[in-house]
C-alpha cells in the first residue's frame, strides 16, 4: 500500500534559502532540502485502487497558477515543540486548491482531514529541544522572508514510513494555469 499525499514543490533557489536556516538548535533533526514541500492533502496508506482513483480525481483539477512566498518561521507543538516550520503566505488560490483537493478526496471515500490547514514547510523535527531553545532560535531568525515564487503545478507524492520524513517521490505532477 502506498503512503500518498499531495503537495507543492519548492524551487531550488527557495530551498537553498530555507537550508541556510539549518543549525543552531540543539536536538533538531533537519529535513533534507530535497524533501522540502508544502503539503496540500495527506491521503495516507491507501490501496492501489484508491490511489488510482485519487490520481484520476486530481487530474480533473483546473486552477490558475499563483505566486507564493514564505513569510516567517514558527514551531508546532506549543509548550512541547515538535517541529520548526517556515510559514507560507496564504493566498486565496492556495486555499481554494487545498479545499478542492479535500472535497475530491472525501468524494472518493477518504476521511476528512482532522486538522486546520496551515501551509508550511517543515524544516526540522524536534524531540529533545526545549521550548526555550526553540524560542531563542525563532527570535534570532524571526525576520526570515523569501521572494515570491510561481506555483505552476502541484504533485502527488509517495513516501515510505520512516522517521523524520522522506524520501519523498513525485509520482505525478498536475499543471496549474
Amino acid at each position: 500500500m502506498p503512503r500518498l499525499f499531495t503537495g507543492i514543490e519548492i524551487p531550488a533557489a527557495i530551498g537553498q534559502q530555507l537550508s541556510m536556516l539549518r543549525g543552531g538548535l540543539p536536538g533538531a533533526r533537519w529535513i533534507d532540502v530535497e524533501n522540502y514541500h508544502i503539503t496540500l492533502r495527506f491521503l495516507g496508506d491507501i490501496d492501489d485502487a484508491t490511489a488510482h482513483e485519487a490520481a484520476s480525481a486530481l487530474a480533473r483539477i483546473r486552477r490558475p497558477a499563483f505566486d507564493l512566498r514564505f513569510t516567517g518561521l514558527s514551531s508546532f507543538g506549543g509548550r512541547k515543540p515538535r517541529a520548526v516550520v517556515a510559514e507560507s503566505a496564504t493566498p486565496q488560490a492556495l486555499l481554494d486548491l487545498q479545499a478542492e483537493q479535500e472535497r475530491l478526496m472525501q468524494r472518493i471515500g477518504l476521511p476528512p482531514e482532522g486538522r486546520k490547514y496551515i501551509p508550511h514547510v517543515t524544516l526540522a523535527r524536534l524531540r529533545t529541544s526545549s521550548s526555550r531553545d526553540v524560542a531563542d532560535y525563532l527570535a534570532a531568525r524571526g525576520l526570515f522572508r523569501t521572494p515570491d515564487f510561481a506555483v505552476t503545478r502541484f504533485a502527488l507524492y509517495s513516501s515510505r514510513a520512516s522517521t523524520g520524513g522522506g524520501p519523498y517521490v513525485v509520482e505525478q505532477g498536475y499543471p496549474l494555469g
